[in-house]
């Protein structure tokens, strides 16, 4: 499907994904939209909040997007109020579909972005394939699943796909995120590092994977289906630190901290990325090396 001189709404726009989706959409031809949080001056960006129908449908007063990717979402597992988590990320995406449900012209595809948070511990060290059994462990995982619950009540009147993006990063992120923090540590040349949970294992993607991934999806002919995004293979904690040392020629001292260990954290993640290859082809994945090696600046 071709998607030059076509429209698209990326909620949470302004986002570590939404801005690197932007980007990428932009240089493909397409004409990009974008909601965020607070007010903006751009003439293509909206205010809005997930949680007022009445703030979603003045947005689409405002625009027709051809297509929607909804990142908009609460997607730090340690935030602080676990509330927030089902509001903006169930009841949210659910007050979005029922808006889009009610124009007049509905867009030729939606994404909605999940996570593999939603897993939780299944699968332990094998590769976990769309097909298990979700067992989620903690308020954002499970307000994401309940998320894909509802979202799939709309897939006969709209088509959707669900992604359940595995570990992903890049320049941008925050640094309350694992891979930031330790590139931000080396880069400042700090003696010690405090940490949480080290016998952790993660399935990590570079966010240029991620958003090739977003923009081969809209183009397929997938619909009313749910996706892995991952690499297929996985990284322990250890040997990021250990990748990092050698990449920058810098040692540093590992604490652990026990306000940061997590008693129900996911020991090892690594996703099987079978179905997403037949659907848009095999797109080509960065190694965690040069995913560092870029954000260290090499």
């Amino acid at each position: 499907m071709e998607l030059r001189s076509k429209s698209v709404l990326i909620t949470g726009v302004e986002g570590f994904t939404g801005i690197h989706l932007k980007s990428r959409l932009e240089r493909a031809g397409m004409t990009v939209f974008g909601t965020t949080k607070s007010s903006c001056s751009d003439l293509n960006k909206f205010q809005m909040d997930i949680t007022d129908t009445g703030s979603i449908e003045k947005v689409f007063t405002q625009c027709e997007p051809d297509y929607i990717i909804h990142l908009a979402a609460i997607s730090f597992v340690g935030h602080s109020d676990p509330s927030e988590f089902y509001r903006v990320n169930t009841v949210g995406t659910e007050n979005l579909l029922k808006v889009i449900s009610s124009q007049k012209s509905v867009p030729k595809k939606i994404i909605v972005a999940s996570s593999a948070n939603v897993y939780g511990n299944a699968g332990g060290t094998t590769r976990i394939s769309e097909s298990e059994s979700p067992e989620p462990v903690n308020h954002y995982a499970c307000s994401k699943l309940a998320m894909e619950k509802i979202v799939t009540n709309f897939f006969e009147h709209l088509d959707i796909i669900i992604t359940r993006p595995f570990n992903y990063t890049g320049p941008g992120q925050a640094e309350h995120f694992l891979v930031p923090k330790i590139v931000s540590h080396f880069l400042s040349s700090k003696e010690v590092i405090e940490l949480g949970n080290l016998d952790v294992s993660r399935d990590y993607s570079s966010i240029d994977f991620i958003v090739s991934a977003y923009e081969a999806l809209l183009a397929s002919s997938s619909k009313s289906d749910i996706l892995n995004l991952c690499s297929g293979s996985s990284i322990s904690l250890l040997e990021i630190i250990e990748l990092t040392k050698s990449i920058t020629n810098k040692d540093i001292e590992v604490k652990i901290n026990p306000d940061f260990v997590r008693s129900n954290e996911v020991k090892c993640i690594v996703g099987d990325n079978r179905k997403l290859i037949a659907a848009v082809g095999d797109l080509k994945t960065n190694d965690i090396e040069r995913i560092l090696m870029k954000m260290l600046g090499k």
